[in-house]
């Protein structure tokens, strides 16, 4: 298939860079139209509880959502200020889409007790487009701003969930803008020229171009998320980097054996694009986990990654072989100088396996690591496996949560909204409600019953004869006061037609999903990577020993996360606040693309080892061999990688911290310790035994096992 695939891409180069870049047009011009198509309801789960009320509502009830201005800094009791103060509510009841603005002298609970604040709460209609809901806001949020105060904030609703993206879409456009000239810079070092080092960029261009087609298509029948492009952009750029390094790396070795440039390309098709073809699957497999939550958020995510590693992908085995067919002989061979040395087909220089510049002494380094852990496996294992375990300890204790305003910078005004009201006004203040809808039909002692389960509560008629009851928790939007206040309710209302809605309750409602749905999820995962791991080494050990090596190496960085954000430990030092739980975006997003990307770096390695194994039958020189050949390529595809996910760390906005490191402390753990040294250990261990399957599944494989080399004699496993 991928000699095929090679063969066709050097036959036509110039068809096929033109096609691709068809398609770079098509996907930053029509694919970027999926910017206006976002949808910001991460916690949204269709057909559970809160969602089915909250659709009732949006049908039934006159008003809609609110915001909240929070006036500071001076005597709210001052004259000019009131006068200010009261001609903005005046205007505000006139604008557009505006269903009611109290007076905050007159209405109880909107000036705080120490006469340096006071509270403008603006609710809207409940009918509204998306469209004219957001000009309302933004009308009556600019009227707000031109009160002459010292400090003059608006956020809440819907105008906190554009702060909280606009800010997203801020770091990641400052981390693209610090991690692509490092990129590059590195890149230069590692291949030493210009052209080699720019052909990843290439492919991560493409990539991106391609997945934002992708996702545009996607739009048109399901929701995608605001943080879907920032986690493509992200990732896009990661994976064509270490796809175009393995393969570029290849062309140059094969080009120390060979004048003929097709023929070298054609080789490393054959060798490093079915590792990259592999490499792409699994990543995909690992993503497709998300698809099995009805989480419109965790879906479109799962869609989304998924779609820049399948062009990535394609990116690396037709495009990148077209431009080294068309190009490939100005690119010099690994260990030459220059163009001299690659017109010439200097083969005298690094190691087999060194990308350029690499000396042999490089290559033994990662020989020595290998020989270092074989010698003594039980060691290694033993000092190794318990320290990763107790890193990942935090993560047992993980909670998640929606979050609020304090996952913003300080700076932010969302942030000194929040910060104003719990200087000023009492716990809670702002906080938006716990939602109770009791339809017609409930029992008379039914209000009353559920409104004694808070110290601040409202209810008020509704149209169609319902009553919507408003429960103030203390605490967070997401504390454990407002979910314990859903459980509660949900509790005591038996069986009457009563319904809880709200941020609290669809918190609740998609940690049942998660809990329901795991499982299947980790299945699905699990089962397709074992599948796919067992196609490209024909053993059925080898999957069991990645996919546990894998589980530890994202359980220690998962417990890095929990300690820092969740917990609080140092977390001042990225600018952030320990929150007492994570976003429900970061678990998720790091599990399965840290899984994924792990399963990149093992199979860049078994590779290797499966490539010596076959050809001498000696376990030992395919682990030292596989890890020498391979392990300077892991090593800077990693370190570029985490560049990239570091570079997110650059911002403030706690959810994209969250990932970023939790990303990086995966790659980086996964490519040094794991790969490095529980890798060669483990293999060890298993002796001939690692390559071993039954005789059932051994056939199979020798029939059905994707393969581009040539038939090799298997060796003969004995006493298994």
């Amino acid at each position: 298939m991928l000699a095929t695939i090679s063969r066709a891409a050097t036959r036509r180069p110039l068809t096929v860079i033109l096609v691709w870049l068809l398609m770079l047009l098509v996907g930053f011009g029509l694919g970027t139209g999926v910017f206006g198509r976002l949808v910001d309801s991460v916690p949204d789960v269709p057909g559970t509880e809160s969602d089915r009320a909250a659709a009732y509502l949006d049908r039934v009830d006159t008003s809609g959502e609110s915001i909240t201005a929070v006036v500071s800094g001076t005597t709210v009791s001052d004259p000019a200020l009131r006068s200010q103060v009261g001609r903005a509510v005046a205007d505000l009841r006139t604008v557009t889409g505006v269903a009611s603005v109290p007076d905050p002298y007159t209405t109880r609970g909107l000036t705080a007790e120490d006469g340096r604040a006071l509270v403008i709460p603006v609710t809207l209609k409940g009918d509204m487009k998306f469209k004219d809901e957001k000009r309302a806001v933004d009308a009556a949020a600019d009227r707000i701003r031109q009160i002459d105060a010292p400090e003059v904030h608006v956020s809440g609703g819907p105008l906190l969930g554009q702060q909280m993206g606009g800010r997203a879409q801020e770091d990641v456009q400052r981390a693209e803008l610090i991690s692509l000239p490092v990129v590059l810079a590195l890149l230069l070092v590692v291949f030493g020229g210009l052209r080699a080092a720019g052909l990843p960029l290439l492919i991560a261009v493409s990539g991106v171009a391609g997945a934002f087609l992708a996702l545009f298509l996607f739009s048109q029948v399901t929701d995608i998320s605001v943080y879907a492009i920032q986690i493509t952009t992200m990732l896009g750029l990661g994976l064509a980097v270490d796809y175009a390094l393995l393969m570029v790396v290849r062309f140059r070795e094969e080009r120390r054996h060979t004048d003929d440039v097709l023929d070298a390309v054609h080789r490393t098709v054959a060798g490093a694009g079915r590792t990259v073809l592999f490499s792409g699957l699994t990543v995909a497999v690992s993503l497709s986990g998300l698809l099995v939550f009805p989480s419109p958020f965790l879906r479109s995510m799962g869609l989304a990654v998924a779609a820049v590693v399948v062009v990535d992908m394609l990116a690396a085995v037709t495009l990148l072989p077209a431009l080294l067919a068309r190009f490939g002989a100005r690119i010099a061979p690994a260990g030459s100088k220059g163009r001299a040395a690659a017109g010439r087909g200097d083969a005298a220089a690094a190691p087999e396996g060194s990308p350029a510049g690499g000396s042999a002494e490089e290559g033994r380094v990662f020989a020595r690591l290998a020989r270092f852990a074989s010698r003594r496996p039980l060691a290694v294992l033993a000092v190794l496996v318990p320290a990763l375990l107790v890193v990942a300890l935090p993560a047992a204790g993980m909670r998640i949560g929606i979050g609020d305003a304090r996952q913003l910078p300080a700076g932010t005004e969302a942030r000194q909204m929040y910060d104003t009201l719990e200087a000023h006004f009492p716990p809670g203040t702002g906080v938006s409600p716990v939602t109770v809808l009791v339809r017609p039909g409930a029992g008379p002692d039914t209000v009353p019953r559920i409104r004694a389960l808070s110290d601040t509560s409202d209810a008020r008629a509704l149209p169609d004869g319902s009553t919507l009851v408003h429960l103030r928790p203390g605490g967070s939007v997401d504390g454990t006061a407002a979910t314990d206040l859903v459980e509660r309710v949900r509790d005591v209302r038996g069986s009457e037609p009563v319904e809880v809605t709200g941020v609290a309750a669809r918190l609740v409602d998609f940690r049942s999903m998660l809990a329901e749905r795991a499982p299947w999820a980790a299945a699905t995962v699990l089962l397709g990577i074992f599948a796919l791991l067992f196609a490209f080494t024909g053993s059925v050990l080898i999957p069991l020993r990645t996919i546990v090596t894998t589980l530890l190496s994202l359980g220690a960085a998962l417990g890095a996360v929990v300690w820092v954000f969740q917990d609080g430990h140092l977390a001042g030092l990225l600018g952030a606040d320990g929150l007492g739980s994570l976003s429900l975006t970061a678990p998720p997003l790091i599990i399965a693309i840290a899984f994924g990307l792990a399963m990149d770096y093992e199979l860049f390695i078994l590779a290797r080892m499966r490539e010596t194994w076959l050809r001498t039958g000696d376990e030992h020189d395919a682990v030292v061999t596989g890890l020498r050949r391979s392990g300077r390529v892991v090593s800077c595809a990693a370190l570029l990688l985490a560049i990239v996910f570091g570079a997110f760390m650059t911002g403030g906005f706690s959810p994209i911290l969250q990932i970023g490191l939790g990303l990086t402390l995966a790659v980086l753990i996964d490519a040094t310790v794991v790969r490095m040294l529980l890798v060669p250990a483990t293999m060890a261990l298993l002796g001939k035994r690692a390559w071993w399957a039954p005789a059932a599944l051994r056939r199979a494989h020798d029939r059905f096992g994707v393969s581009e080399e040539a038939p090799a004699p298997r060796p003969q496993l004995t006493g298994v």
